[in-house]
């Protein structure tokens, strides 16, 4: 799950970030409203967390051109004004949700929650696919019953997997999903966290048949 934060003020948008990230989420972070237009037009998230008051352009003229761009990502607005009027704005121009600020960590996450759930991408705290299930709720994953320890990074690359169940995955999108855009990737980064994820998920229990598959010249699939 990948969200993009536009926000000027460093302090505010650095510690949403921190907060996101320890909640398996990636998160690009840019502090003006072209540099947040230009990714937000070029890259793929799942969410945008939008001031209004930006410099160089501002978030309502970034939702504005997004929509008109028929740039559908869900748009959280925030923004210290909290006036019902400038709430109308946000939402006509596009926005899908509106929190002033201050607020609390846990009710931004909330918001978050429920605007990709909106979206499709997250139906329920479950993904499983045969007797494998991952609990994002608990960050717990277990398979035929036995708990399974994944890293941080190894439980968002399977959640993307399971997220994906029975669809060819490249190695660009995996980068582009489980990992932030400033990060250092290179594809035999993936190769190995998959080589990883095959030796707790698959390897232990040889009696079955392996969940993650590998198509040649195309990308990874987790189940058949």
């Amino acid at each position: 799950m990948r969200i993009l934060i536009v926000e000027d003020e460093h302090r505010i948008a650095n510690s949403i970030k921190k907060g996101l990230e320890q909640e398996r989420y990636a998160v690009d972070v840019a502090y003006t409203g072209t540099d947040g237009y230009d990714l937000a037009s070029t890259e793929d998230y799942d969410l945008i967390l939008l001031d209004i008051m930006l410099p160089e352009m501002n978030g309502i003229e970034i939702c504005k051109e997004l929509r008109k761009n028929k740039i559908h990502i869900p748009i959280l607005m925030l923004t210290a004004k909290g006036q019902t009027e400038d709430k109308v704005v946000g939402l006509d121009a596009g926005a899908d949700d509106y929190m002033t600020k201050p607020f609390s960590f846990d009710e931004l996450l909330a918001r978050v929650r429920a605007l990709t759930r909106r979206k499709g991408t997250i139906v329920n705290t479950n993904l499983s696919v045969e007797d494998l299930v991952l609990d994002k709720k608990l960050f717990s994953v277990k398979r035929d019953g036995q708990e399974i320890k994944l890293s941080s990074k190894e439980f968002s690359l399977l959640e993307y997997l399971l997220a994906n169940k029975k669809t060819i995955v490249t190695k660009d999108q995996i980068i582009t999903h489980v990992w932030d855009y400033d990060a250092d990737i290179l594809p035999n980064t993936i190769e190995v966290y998959i080589k990883n994820l095959r030796n707790k998920i698959d390897k232990p229990f040889n009696n079955k048949k392996p969940l993650i598959n590998t198509v040649r010249g195309f990308g990874y699939k987790i189940g058949s």
